[in-house]
Order: C-alpha cells, then sequence, then structure tokens
C-alpha cells in the first residue's frame, strides 16, 4: 500500500450503538469538511473497548461511559479522555402496563412485569441499570436483589441477537412483549416511540436518576484526520448535532 493509499483510507471510528443516529451524521458532516471518510463500527462499548484491546485499527473510540476509554487511556494505547455527551436512563414502557414516574420502581419489582435492561460489562447501559437498582435499595429494602434476579439481560452482551439494522432494538422488544418496561437511554427511548407510538417513555425519579457520561478517545498512532475527527464531534457544529439526537452537551471546544 502507497503513503497516498493510505492517507486515502476511512478514519475508523468505534462507538456506542446510541450514538449510531449522531454519530452517522456527524460523520457525513465531516467527511463533506474534510475530504476524509469515515468507516464507522457500532455496538456495546465494552465489546467495542475489548476488539480494540485486541488490535482491531480502530482509531476513534466513542464510548458510553468513561470508564472503557480511560482504561484504554491508563494502558497507554489511547490519549487522554475527553467527556463529549451526556444521556440519563429512562424506561420504555408497553401499553400492556400502567406505570409513571411515581410509580416505576413498584412495576418494575412487580414478579408479573417483565423487566428489561442491556448487559452489564459488556454495555454501560446494563451497568447503570444495576446503578439503579442499588439506588431502589434505599427506597425499598430487597427491591436490588428482586430487581438483579428478575432483569432480563436482552441486548448488549457477547451472546445477544444482532440489533436489527432498520428498527430501534428496544422498541421492537418491548412491542412483541419480550419486555414489559426496559431500562434504557432516554435517546434510545424517545427513538423507539417514534416508531412504535403506542409505547411510553417514562422518566426515572430523582431518587433513582442515573446520568451516562460518554468519553471520546483517540487512539494512539492513529492519522491527523482522526484527531480532527474527534476535535469535530467536540466543536459546536459536532455538539449541536449531538443535541439534536437528545444528548447534552458535553465538554466542546
Amino acid at each position: 500500500m502507497t503513503l497516498n493509499a493510505h492517507a486515502q483510507d476511512p478514519v475508523k471510528l468505534y462507538a456506542a450503538g446510541s450514538l449510531r443516529g449522531a454519530m452517522t451524521e456527524i460523520a457525513k458532516r465531516f467527511e463533506a469538511q474534510e475530504g476524509v471518510a469515515v468507516a464507522a463500527t457500532f455496538g456495546p462499548s465494552g465489546l467495542l473497548r475489548e476488539r480494540i484491546e485486541k488490535g482491531e485499527p480502530a482509531e476513534v473510540f466513542a464510548s458510553a461511559d468513561m470508564g472503557h476509554p480511560q482504561r484504554l487511556a491508563a494502558a497507554g494505547r489511547a490519549e487522554p479522555v475527553a467527556l463529549f455527551a451526556r444521556n440519563r436512563l429512562c424506561a420504555l414502557a408497553s401499553p400492556r402496563v400502567t406505570v409513571g414516574t411515581e410509580t416505576l420502581l413498584e412495576r418494575m419489582v412487580d414478579q408479573v412485569v417483565k423487566l428489561g435492561m442491556s448487559t452489564p460489562k459488556a454495555d454501560p447501559s446494563g451497568d447503570y441499570a444495576m446503578q439503579l437498582y442499588a439506588k431502589a435499595e434505599k427506597l425499598r429494602a430487597g427491591s436490588q436483589a428482586v430487581l438483579e434476579k428478575k432483569a432480563l439481560r436482552l441486548t448488549g452482551g457477547p451472546d445477544s441477537s444482532p440489533p436489527p439494522k432498520d428498527r430501534n432494538v428496544y422498541g421492537m422488544l418491548v412491542e412483541r412483549g419480550d419486555a414489559d418496561i426496559f431500562l434504557t437511554y432516554c435517546t434510545n427511548a424517545l427513538e423507539a416511540k417514534r416508531e412504535v407510538p403506542t409505547l411510553a417513555v417514562v422518566q426515572v425519579p430523582e431518587a433513582l436518576a442515573v446520568g451516562a457520561d460518554y468519553g471520546l478517545v483517540v487512539i494512539r498512532g492513529s492519522r491527523p484526520a482522526a484527531e480532527r475527527l474527534a476535535q469535530y464531534v467536540l466543536s459546536a457544529p459536532g455538539q449541536a448535532i449531538l443535541s439534536k439526537y437528545g444528548f447534552a452537551q458535553g465538554d466542546p471546544r
């Protein structure tokens, strides 16, 4: 491969699945501005981090948490981590259950209600759900054990079915009855409701609220174009796109 050909290779972006819409648009805007293509790979952040550690040629990693990119930085595999977006957990609910913010915990611990979540450690969404369960224990003794035992790990794991390309996986799972309530990012829940208007997006009560900080890193040894892509994500135009998709502001530059 010639040096010129290498310079024209797409920038390899690995990004959390919850960023698919926003990062796809950011990549298109960056390509138009810089004349450099972006090849994006989406998936659970923990699994993407493992793939990078095993040597896959990612250049920019956009994670749904700070821990996975910080692990790469601590190992000398990535530059310092930038907090580039914020999200939070919501509950996506089926019309089969009557639930609101004030009754969410009561309905989640109800044994007849199927509770869905993502897979802890592999997907930060699952880790955030576990944090919510720990908070629930302070409000209702015994609820943490109940929630951890009954919650169905339906997405984000190494053995999970791949998400459909043309559907929001959370909306699909709730619509077909795999879960009555699914804990996921608010951005995912709102997207699911746009696809399936009969679903409800339930805000988590303040006492159970869990925020999600998203971390961005450039992998060491990447080309200058990768750094420019990261800077574009952090720039005002990049942040505006993230805001359009429901993310709160990170650390703009």
